[in-house]
């Protein structure tokens, strides 16, 4: 008889346990946020509401996009959160994100001159996101290198082999600060900023959180960030400062409820914690060292965080238009792999011949050898596609898929489109550094 009470205890101890350790249900957050920033605010989420637990899915953006746009049939995703609000256009416009309609009191209605939150409600900003350049001191000490704070600075023949960028088809921060520069500048002169930057790469990283790896062990002495790369990394105790360029964009990191989430009311505590005076204060931690949307909070912001509703001058050189962005998303990602990611050795050469022509004709008194590097570098700068085309409907249909690799498979058109642009740089490119050569030799 004891047996038989003592067996039943340890039955509905067993059942009490198994519902103890099961009873949260999931909220699957699909994102591009590096686990340092997820883990602390995944931690402050399940204290807080106990009856969910987060399990997070790391995902480049244009990757989580995919991913979302592939489950759609049979969706098992309850949230997209990442910084860049041209993916998450591109998701709304398929129909892929939820109209939630959820409080945002407290949060500012526009930060930079940019909406916060989406007007048509359906996702939310959290953060603000400003991009710019990033540089350990100690390396540019050692290298007798200045700080590079605009971005004609990396340019310079003397940063050669000394920057670092991700590629905007691994990371959607990078693509928003490629596509900020295109729309400050304009195309033709956007391209070719990027084109002179590209020629000074050290790497092109796999993620975008190679970056800021990279300047904080010295791999690279600058790297194009997005800003709280560089803040919790000063945080964290590396040599490294951070400065916004004149044309930069400040716009609001996102959430977003994705379409038919099987756990809603989780997705939807989530994304009032992450909006309470609560969640936004988790923002300042050392891991994290985000710009809240909420102004109040700032008056508990550790020392160096900028504050962009007192200061006026991030982001107010370029106001960020989304709809351009979305419109041409797949377009921009894949000119900037094939003009630079898949042909950096080439660009490369090209760029540092037409520095050793320019300083070897400083003076300007050949005007033969300076008419052979203004034509080196108008090649180096020549597109394959025109602004107009760039937002043409029926052009930018083509292009359905980013490639991580070069080898990945894509759409037959849009191969064929990518295979002329390529010969078309990989003969620029070679033609200009034939050009700049001759000109170095008079």
């Amino acid at each position: 008889m004891r047996n038989t009470f003592r067996g039943a205890v340890a039955t509905a101890a067993l059942a009490t346990l198994a519902t103890a350790t099961y009873a949260a249900d999931p909220v699957v957050v699909v994102t591009s946020f590096p686990e340092e920033m997820t883990a602390v605010i995944e931690k402050a989420f399940e204290a807080k509401y106990p009856e969910y637990d987060l399990e997070v899915l790391n995902k480049s953006t244009s990757s989580g996009v995919k991913y979302i746009k592939e489950i759609a049939s049979n969706n098992t995703a309850d949230l997209f959160w990442a910084s860049a609000p041209d993916a998450f256009e591109v998701l709304k416009k398929d129909g892929l994100l939820l109209k939630a309609a959820l409080s945002t009191a407290g949060i500012a209605d526009a930060v930079g001159g940019y909406p916060v939150n989406d007007p048509d409600g359906f996702y939310y900003g959290f953060a603000a996101s400003g991009y710019g350049i990033m540089w350990n001191t100690r390396y540019l000490e050692a290298n007798k290198l200045a700080p590079a704070k605009e971005w004609s600075d990396l340019r310079k023949p003397e940063y050669f082999g000394h920057v670092g960028m991700s590629s905007p088809s691994r990371s959607g921060t990078t693509h928003l600060t490629v596509e900020t520069v295109l729309q400050g500048e304009g195309w033709d002169k956007g391209w070719a900023e990027w084109k002179w930057i590209a020629g000074n790469f050290a790497s092109v990283t796999e993620r975008s959180f190679g970056v800021p790896d990279g300047v904080n062990t010295g791999n690279f002495g600058l790297g194009i960030v997005i800003d709280f790369f560089a803040y919790s990394s000063k945080a964290a105790g590396f040599p490294v400062e951070f400065a916004y360029p004149t044309v930069t964009a400040l716009v609001p990191a996102n959430v977003g409820i994705v379409a038919k989430a099987p756990n809603e009311a989780g997705a939807k505590a989530f994304v009032s914690y992450l909006l309470s005076e609560e969640g936004q204060e988790t923002l300042f931690d050392p891991a994290i060292m985000r710009l809240p949307v909420n102004p109040a909070t700032y008056a508990k912001a550790p020392e160096g965080l900028p504050n962009p509703f007192t200061d006026n001058s991030i982001g107010s050189a370029v106001k960020f238009d989304v709809d351009v962005s979305g419109a041409r998303y797949y377009v921009v990602s894949a000119l900037f792999d094939v003009m630079i990611t898949y042909r950096l050795d080439d660009l490369r050469a090209a760029v540092k011949a037409v520095q050793a022509a320019e300083a070897k004709h400083a003076a300007g008194d050949n005007a033969e050898a300076k008419a052979l590097i203004a034509e080196a570098r108008a090649l180096i700068e020549a597109m394959p596609v025109t602004e107009a085309e760039s937002m043409d409907p029926q052009f930018t249909a083509v292009f359905t898929k980013v490639r991580k690799e070069q080898g990945d498979e894509i759409e037959a058109r849009q191969a064929e489109l990518e295979q002329k642009w390529d010969a078309m740089v990989v003969a620029n490119y070679a033609k200009a550094r034939e050009l700049a050569d001759k000109a170095a030799g008079m």
